[in-house]
């Protein structure tokens, strides 16, 4: 059972949603069970409220893999992690927005890019105080608002926060753009990069810089992680339709540029994932 809604209209600039989730009856128990968690371009607040602490693998050939807690950051990713789900846990969290991790978690996007980071190494004992406010109820609404109360704490105790308020101009001229291209199937060559910093008036190395402080990832890994996120999203509506089509119409040049980016994102082949046949589009048994 999943419960997600929009944010409060204050937190709009910060949070893209909310959600909570919690097993149908009886958690199922699957001794050794794991997943790909494909990527979806953002970062992620996560609190688990029961079972085991979460617990990653390096790789699918880590056979011990190793804990982060119960309250943790996800940061932007550019390919698949794995993860234990040998038993199901209900959980609360929030998707951020670019540009929120500063105000929010007091750290920029890319010192937390391509890891999960425990909550209190970001909060201190708030993170605790966190959970123990989520475990004070199991109603579902419930827990969102304490997590809308909690962020909007959060925004209220940093005296900066107006300034923090909202991204970068030259970043979100940037996203526009990018979402744009993507969105009417063109691929994010050199050039358009190339663009985008000329129309900054910053340097390419200063550009860079600001666009990975606010999402996490470089403009080209950002683009691509769009064109993949249009190709799963198209595949959910129409899953007969042939990979190559769903590649074209992203904006990839073939099948095989499309072929390599799967396999590099979702650590498996198009062919796989249809197998797969995931309930839900970025957790796939493995």
């Amino acid at each position: 059972m999943q419960l997600t809604r929009l944010p409060a209209p204050h937190l709009r600039p910060f949070v893209r949603l909310l959600w909570t989730s919690s097993p149908r009856g009886t958690p199922l128990a699957r001794p050794g069970a794991r997943e790909h968690v494909l990527p979806t371009g953002g970062m992620h607040l996560v609190f688990r409220m029961g079972g085991p602490p979460l617990r990653l693998f390096r790789n699918d050939a880590d056979a011990q893999g190793f804990t982060v807690g119960y309250a943790m950051v996800g940061g932007t990713r550019s390919a698949f992690f794995v993860r234990d789900v040998s038993v199901e846990t209900p959980s609360v969290g929030v998707m951020l927005q670019p540009g929120a991790a500063r105000a929010l978690l007091g750290a920029p996007e890319d010192a937390l890019a391509d890891c999960h980071t425990p909550l209190d190494a970001l909060w201190g004992a708030d993170a605790g105080f966190a959970l123990e406010q989520l475990h004070s109820t199991d109603a579902p609404a419930r827990r969102l608002a304490i997590v809308e109360a909690l962020l909007t704490a959060r925004l209220g105790a940093h005296s900066a926060a107006r300034a923090l308020h909202g991204l970068h101009p030259a970043v979100a001229h940037a996203l526009a753009s990018l979402s744009g291209a993507i969105a009417h199937g063109h691929e994010a060559q050199a050039g358009t990069i190339g663009q985008l910093v000329r129309h900054s008036g910053y340097s390419h190395r200063r550009f860079i810089a600001l666009f990975r402080g606010m999402t996490g990832l470089a403009p080209k890994q950002y683009a691509r992680m769009l064109r993949f996120d249009r190709v799963l999203a198209q595949f959910a509506i129409e899953p007969g339709q042939p990979w190559v089509d769903l590649a074209l119409q992203a904006g990839y040049s073939d099948q095989a540029h499309f072929n390599r980016d799967f396999m590099t994102i979702a650590g498996m082949s198009p062919q796989a994932y249809r197998r797969a046949a995931p309930s839900a589009s970025r957790h796939v048994d493995v």
